[in-house]
């Protein structure tokens, strides 16, 4: 479908040239300063401020201040006046506004909401720009490049995929389920690969352990429902432990490409089948679906949480206040659990170059600055100071070699939020392309500190005691790997804009509302109520269109792999 086209880039940069407009935003001095036509010209590094607008939240966001910052700032002359959606909508609410109004910031990030400001002709089409004027984001991109191509219909390129790298090689497992490490030790380091393995490795300890060691009641397991953390905890684990790989609320049939809701699988019925009995049985924490996600992360943090259906980065910061204060034992290791052993979880299966990114609005008044910009974070330079900081501060060069000097690194291990904020690293990654974990830069180092030797000398002491006793040296170890699966020829499905001049948002959002109802509700219900409700909840979700909403996703899907791969299908 045919979508309304943004302003031209030849027409701003002509305009840019004849009319000699000062850059995006404002200089620092709010005076000119130079910047007037030349910083399109040339690596100018005249004091120039971009507005951003980030549809993630960014809690340690430190408005420049931190080492990385004001390294950026003085090598590049920009500083990022940045807003970040504190919310749980990720831009969700923000976006449609600024769409209506026509205020956007000089760049975004819109993360799902990119066909909302296309469609408004908010976004500038990049192409021409990177091939002009961005040598190191061509060199980063590769072949990949038709990755970023917005559809068949309209082949601009609207964003620069920035929240994942480009080849990266996962070396370490953050999801499957988790469990607390003095669990396993005292139950001599069971087999945990299913459902009634995880359930009875937690039941027998709790029924050893009701209280912990300060008289508090154990929690065997604990779930954060709150708004979008719901799909993490909750809902997206059924998925997981069924052998689906993640395309956010929908199963993609990988023979067919026709998708659905992945709540149609009658094995994930299961999923949530096994929720309920163990809500029953006491197993599962009662406040699970009314408490706010601080809530749960203060219980993690308190050490009284034996099993996790998380995400590691949703719960990381509760987890570092436990190696802060030398609990070891409390904090988790990540098992690879399926419904049963016929299942394989998919959790490392590639899904190439996909993911959300960043992106210039009609609003920046000096496009080629910003993508020089752009450009120069993407430089090896700009991306070993994004991922290992400044020189002799958060990193040396010792034979040639980058290492993490001890004291460093048990600040970034043991008190990572005071880390991020001082030092900025992890902070700057969305704002530009960058490679993932596992490439090498010219000098034989890892662009990225995750790589085995690194995650292996940063376990603390019980972890690796713990993977030890399983016969293994990363949690990864413990899961099948990506070359048990093919390449995902659409990526991953969550990652791709839909057309917001449809009804299909409206009636997603009617399933989503259902399923957020009816998936807590089943689950707290009676064992003889739990068919009726979760039956009901799947007659409610087609009765609002779920049906028609499938088949135009997977058109969409369709054109997706036809714009990446060529292919027809």
């Amino acid at each position: 479908m045919k979508h309304k086209a943004p302003k031209t880039v030849a027409m701003l940069l002509l305009a840019s040239t004849m009319l000699f407009t000062a850059a995006c935003g404002n200089t620092n001095d709010g005076a000119s300063t130079g910047n007037e036509g030349a910083s399109s010209e040339s690596n100018s590094t005249e004091p120039i401020t971009f507005t951003f607008f980030g549809a993630d939240a960014s809690p340690n966001w430190n408005k420049m201040q931190d080492a990385i910052g004001q390294k950026i700032i003085e090598e590049t002359g920009v500083t990022i006046n940045a807003e970040f959606d504190v919310s749980s909508g990720g831009g969700d609410e923000k976006i449609p506004l600024m769409a209506a109004s026509g205020d956007y910031p000089d760049l975004i990030y819109p993360k799902g909401n990119l066909s909302k400001l296309v469609d408004a002709g908010a976004m500038i089409d990049l192409t021409d720009l990177i091939e002009e004027h961005a040598p190191n984001l061509k060199k980063v991109y590769g072949d990949q490049m038709n990755r970023l191509k917005y559809s068949n219909e309209d082949q601009s390129i609207y964003w620069l995929p920035t929240n994942a790298g480009v080849g990266e090689t996962l070396f370490d497992a953050g999801g499957g389920f988790s469990i607390q490490h003095q669990v396993v030790k005292e139950l001599g380091y069971p087999e945990i690969k299913t459902l009634e393995d995880f359930e009875n490795a937690i039941r027998a300890y709790y029924e050893k352990h009701p209280t912990t060691e300060d008289g508090q009641p154990t929690i065997p397991i604990s779930l954060s429902a709150d708004g979008w953390r719901i799909m993490i905890t909750v809902t997206n684990p059924a998925f997981g432990v069924t052998g689906a790989p993640d395309d956010g609320e929908y199963y993609i049939n990988p023979e067919t490409y026709e998708a659905m809701l992945h709540y149609k699988r009658p094995e994930e019925k299961e999923f949530f089948r096994w929720l309920n009995k163990i809500y029953n049985e006491g197993l599962l924490d009662k406040e699970s679906f009314i408490q706010k996600d601080d809530q749960y992360k203060a219980k993690i943090a308190s050490g009284r949480v034996l099993g996790l259906l998380d995400q590691g980065w949703g719960y990381s910061d509760a987890e570092n206040a436990l190696k802060s204060a030398g609990k070891y034992e409390q904090t988790y290791g990540h098992y690879p659990v399926s419904l049963d052993e016929t299942y394989k979880r998919a959790d490392f299966q590639s899904i190439g170059l996909d993911a959300y990114g960043i992106g210039i609005t009609t609003s920046c008044e000096d496009p080629v600055r910003a993508i020089k910009f752009l450009d120069w974070l993407a430089s090896d330079e700009g991306q070993v100071l994004r991922n290992w900081g400044v020189e002799g501060e958060h990193y040396v060069v010792e034979d040639g070699v980058r290492k993490i000097p001890t004291e460093v690194q048990e600040k970034k291990n043991n008190d990572n939020a005071n880390f991020t904020k001082e030092s900025g690293v992890g902070l700057y990654n969305i704002f530009s392309a960058h490679y993932g974990d596992g490439v090498k830069d010219s000098t034989g180092n890892y662009y990225t500190t995750n790589f085995p030797e690194e995650i292996i000398k940063n376990y603390n002491p019980v972890e690796k005691e713990t993977l030890e006793a399983y016969g293994v040296d990363t949690w990864k170890g413990l899961f099948p790997t990506e070359e048990d699966f093919p390449v995902k020829e659409w990526g991953a499905a969550y990652n791709m804009p839909v057309p917001s001049d449809t009804d299909y948002n409206v009636i997603f959002q009617k399933t989503q509302d259902i399923i957020r109802k009816r998936i807590p509700e089943a689950i707290v219900s009676s064992p003889d109520q739990f068919d009726q409700i979760y039956d009901s909840m799947l007659a409610e979700i087609d009765k609002a269109g779920a049906v028609e909403m499938e088949q135009q996703y997977t058109e969409w899907l369709k054109e997706r792999i036809k714009l990446w791969t060529g292919k027809d299908v």
